[in-house]
């Protein structure tokens, strides 16, 4: 499975409007009302996820402790600029590592301030999410 960089010719017209203006993340908001997800939390990976062209369970060696908790719609590793590529080993564990900080640190007053630098980040940027 080869990994999405910028620029992938795979990614269609529609496809850059959706990730650009977030809507595609309404499937995980549902997934959030529905209780398989958290606002806040490590984003979801799903199974074989490549990072920087290796199984991410094989660049990190402590990857899966991420599961430890709910995946969550926007996360530490998002707001701390870790979001877009894994190309690059360093941005791949770098998020890990955010993931595992926030599981470690997790508190209401960590949610609440990850969700404001979300909106300031991705919403009132423009950037998406």
């Amino acid at each position: 499975m080869k990994q999405t960089v910028k620029g992938d010719s795979r990614v269609t017209w529609i496809g850059k409007i959706l990730r650009t203006t977030s809507f595609d993340e309404i499937p995980q908001l549902i997934n959030v009302i529905k209780g398989d997800m958290s606002l806040v939390g490590p984003r979801p990976h799903v199974p074989g996820m490549l990072a920087a062209e290796l199984l991410y369970e094989e660049l990190v060696p402590y990857y899966f402790q991420r599961h430890t908790a709910r995946p969550g719609l926007t996360g530490l590793a998002q707001v701390s600029g870790c979001r877009g590529s894994t190309v690059e080993a360093g941005r791949a564990i770098s998020r890990i590592d955010y993931d595992l900080d926030y599981i470690e640190r997790w508190s209401m007053r960590l949610d609440v301030t990850i969700i404001i630098r979300t909106i300031r980040k991705e919403f009132l940027s423009g950037s998406g999410f």
